[in-house]
């Protein structure tokens, strides 16, 4: 520094201590300097005042010399303190603190080279000035104040942005020394001011955070009395501009130094705790950043957020009515999926109020929020908390759709949803109709996101039903996917289809795949969900269509009208199958119905192993869902197609063991057993032609329907046929069936032995077939009981045999029946032999 230049109106001696080493010196000057711009507040010369700052802030604090910087600083303290007056503020704030007692503060710090630093001790003229009413604020981390005495901020907060500014830029000095002073003078210039610093606040709330993250712990403890110092003046304030606060809190919550976050945490505690703040508004601003730094290593830190955001919650439920809900759901979407337990629990609980206090306003983002949520429902019981809460969301989540959703007129798709008085200022949000999936970062959270606001009193919402179903049907493709997922998924579209049927079948053909592929799934609950879907897009008057062919181009020729019931051959004609391409009694079969048949059976033909397994679960359980006949009808008739013989065979004994021995088809069975009704003699023709692949349960069909002559004339058929193990075997079993509970209507007719001549033959039949065997044993014995007809003869001569009298009412062509079966077992005699030819194995085995 220049010794010749003019420092006026500073004496040199001030000059010289300023720069001088010691810190005792530099007080002594600082104490002149304060006594000098006393006089000069007392003259009122405010062109002294500021020229003695300028030269403290030029020539000092900016110079390049640390001595000169740290005289600087001093300096600048002592100026501010000089500015205070001891008179009434007139704009005092609210909540104007009052301070009695004389009180003196000192900080006191000690650095590793033993330099202490510590304010200045208030000397015996202060203390006269003091009693006088003189008010003395001395340098340092300290406070001296007088009894009853207020502090003024009008002279200080003329000079701030000059006294400021300075030490605001020594906190970036590289000697921790010097950061520790500028900490030490801003303290003084800040507690003399009190409301006057809130216009600067930003720039201060900058600095400070930044010392926050300081490595010296000195300047850090400096910097908290500071921090807490300023808080005080915020909580007391009325004039706090918190919208221009808002930009620069957005952008340094985004810090990932931990003593940052702990700093920006606290300041968000404080606002957040002042009634007349209202920082829930700004919310979506901040939200993001608050869940980031839930996920800080320090617990403390992570606590402290925690209690932030529980007590934004709170908030939130208190005044649903005042909350951007919408502004903040891809925000929650995104953490939700988070890898940290604490953040994804958190926000989950977030979504949960969200959706219960929101309703409806949180449908255009439900693929989002699907995303989030579906994975959670298969955690174990190591994130139970999580999982629970995810069910949670995704149960309510579901409630909120509605069949007004399936509204199809394009001028309605945005629905008006009408406001519950208490959540009447919800309607003032601008709801987007997207419910993708949005990166949220600090740039996408712009203040202008927030500020859009519609004077309208109804909220527009829109399903994204197309979002929802791409994410569902996403989780059914994933193999990773949890079995509580994809249960949950099925749900979602069962939901869906019945909701809003008419939207969903836009997107059958592009689900229908991939919900035959789960019927392979593990999970029997889950198959059972993935067949209740189905059932559903098969019987739903929304999936009829006109000339809707298969899903599968390949199988145009098993489209819709093809499906018809067998009748005798004359009567076959193109014209008068109309109308008969599904049972009467169940006219709610959709055009759908038929490809699903289609396409299971070749799922089954595919998947051998599913037949083996799961085949008759499968079809027991769609008996249930929709009507048996329709199911048997229909499988048939596509079987009566099938090129591949042995397969159709296997089906063909799958299909009648499900018939006799299932409970579900109860109904079925006494429908057929009398075959009374026209209905019920078509279903036992389809059947029957396709029960042909199979000679044994062709004979099981006529005994369940009581067309015992038929059964023999089967029979004698027999002996033209070629008797493998597997024949025998299935003859075996039928044998075991008759002794079930489901023939007891057959083994009761045994004693009627003048009507039922040909069930008796029959059965004999079965036994010339059967080996030596336990099955021949159990039937003969049963043969045996058969009682002598002129023991059980009658006096009454006028029934008419049950024979004759079934093929006299049911008009059934049963020589035409004959002829079909003896071609189709041709045919499998025919492949048969092929198959010897080229050396594959002879069948032995039936798959059930």
């Amino acid at each position: 520094m220049n010794p010749e230049k003019d420092f006026s109106p500073l004496a040199p001696s001030v000059v010289r201590a300023l720069n001088d080493k010691l810190y005792e010196k530099r007080k002594v000057a600082a104490l002149e300097i304060e006594k000098l711009v006393r006089e000069f507040v007392a003259q009122n010369n405010a062109a002294q005042i500021k020229h003695v700052i300028q030269i403290l802030s030029q020539e000092f604090a900016l110079s390049q010399h640390p001595h000169s910087r740290k005289g600087g600083l001093i300096g600048l303290a002592a100026c501010s303190i000089a500015l205070g007056k001891d008179d009434p503020r007139p704009d005092c704030t609210p909540r104007r603190q009052k301070l009695s007692g004389c009180e003196h503060l000192t900080c006191t710090t000690e650095k590793s080279n033993g330099l202490k630093m510590s304010g200045l001790k208030p000397s015996a003229e202060q203390l006269q000035e003091d009693l006088a009413g003189d008010l003395a604020v001395t340098v340092g981390f300290s406070r001296t104040i007088v009894p009853g005495s207020w502090l003024k901020q009008e002279d200080s907060g003329l000079y701030l942005k000059e006294l400021i500014e300075p030490v605001l830029t020594c906190f970036n000095d590289a000697d921790s020394r010097l950061r520790y002073y500028a900490c030490e003078a801003l303290y003084n210039i800040v507690k003399v001011a009190r409301g006057s610093v809130l216009p600067h606040f930003n720039v201060l709330f900058d600095g400070l955070s930044k010392l926050a993250a300081d490595p010296d712990p000195n300047v850090k403890s400096g910097s908290e009395l500071l921090d807490r110092l300023l808080k005080d003046i915020v909580t007391e304030s009325n004039k706090f501009d918190l919208v221009g606060f808002i930009p620069l809190l957005r952008e340094r919550i985004y810090s990932n130094n931990q003593y940052a976050r702990q700093f920006i945490i606290s300041w968000i505690l404080v606002l957040e705790s002042v009634p007349d703040i209202n920082l829930l508004g700004y919310l979506p601003e901040i939200l993001d950043g608050l869940f980031q730094i839930l996920g800080d290593n320090s617990k403390e830190i992570r606590k402290m957020c925690e209690v932030a955001l529980g007590e934004f919650l709170k908030e939130i439920k208190k005044n649903p009515s005042s909350v951007k809900f919408a502004e903040m759901a891809n925000i929650l979407v995104i953490h939700c999926q988070a890898s940290d337990d604490l953040i994804q629990l958190t926000a989950m609980c977030w979504m949960r109020e969200f959706i219960q206090l929101a309703g409806r306003v949180m449908l255009p983002y439900s693929s989002g929020i699907l995303t989030a949520v579906l994975p959670c429902l298969s955690y174990d019981d190591r994130k139970k908390s999580i999982k629970e809460v995810a069910n949670v969301c995704n149960q309510s989540l579901m409630k909120l759709v509605i069949p007004e959703d399936d509204e199809t007129d394009e001028g309605k798709q945005s629905l008006s949803l009408q406001m519950e008085p208490k959540e009447e200022s919800l309607s003032q949000q601008q709801v987007t109709s997207s419910g993708c999936l949005e990166a949220s970062s600090n740039s996408s959270l712009s203040s202008t996101s927030v500020f859009n606001a519609s004077s309208t009193d109804r909220v527009p919402v829109t399903l994204n039903l197309d979002g929802i179903v791409q994410v569902l049907d996403c989780h059914l493709h994933d193999t990773a996917t949890g079995m509580m997922t994809r249960i949950a998924v099925l749900k979602w579209l069962y939901h869906l289809y019945i909701k809003t049927p008419r939207k969903m079948f836009r997107h059958t053909d592009s689900l229908f795949p991939i919900l035959l592929r789960t019927l392979s799934d593990e999970s029997d609950e889950v198959i059972l969900k993935d067949l209740e879907v189905l059932a559903e897009i098969a019987s739903s008057p929304a999936g009829q269509t006109e000339d809707q062919g298969p899903c599968d181009g390949s199988d145009t020729r098993f489209s819709q009208s093809e499906l018809h019931i067998p009748v005798k051959a004359s009567q076959l004609s193109s014209s008068g199958m109309k109308g008969m391409e599904c049972s009467p009694s169940t006219p709610t079969m959709n055009s759908y119905f038929y490809k699903f048949m289609i396409n299971l059976l070749k799922r089954f033909s595919s998947e051998r192993k599913l037949l083996e397994t799961r085949g008759a679960f499968i079809i027991r359980q769609l008996c249930l869902l929709l009507n048996a006949e329709n199911i048997f009808h229909s499988m048939a008739d596509i079987l009566l197609r099938e090129e591949d013989l042995k397969f159709a065979s296997t089906m063909v004994h799958t299909l009648n063991t499900i018939l006799l021995t299932s409970s579900e088809l109860f109904q079925l069975r006494n429908q057929l057993k009398d075959l009374k009704t026209p209905e019920s003699r078509n279903l036992f023709c389809c059947l029957y032609r396709s029960w042909c692949h199979n000679p044994v349960t062709t004979v099981s069909l006529c005994f369940l329907t009581q067309n015992y002559k038929h059964a023999y004339d089967l029979i004698q058929k027999f002996g033209d046929l070629e008797v493998t193990v597997d024949f025998l075997t299935e003859v075996d079993k039928l044998v075991q069936l008759i002794e079930c509970p489901i023939f007891t209507y057959l083994r009761l007719q045994l004693l009627d032995v003048k009507n039922n001549p040909y069930l008796i033959k029959a059965l004999y039949g079965l036994l010339m077939l059967l080996p030596q065997s336990s099955a021949f044993q159990l039937l003969s014995h049963r043969l045996q009981c058969v009682p002598n007809p002129e023991l059980l003869q009658t006096t009454d001569s006028t029934k008419t045999t049950l024979g004759f009298k079934k093929a006299t009412t049911t008009n059934i062509d049963y020589l035409e029946l004959l002829q079909h079966f003896e071609r189709v077992q041709n045919k499998h005699l025919e492949v048969r032999h092929q198959r010897v030819g080229r050396g594959e194995p002879p069948d032995r085995r039936v798959i059930l």
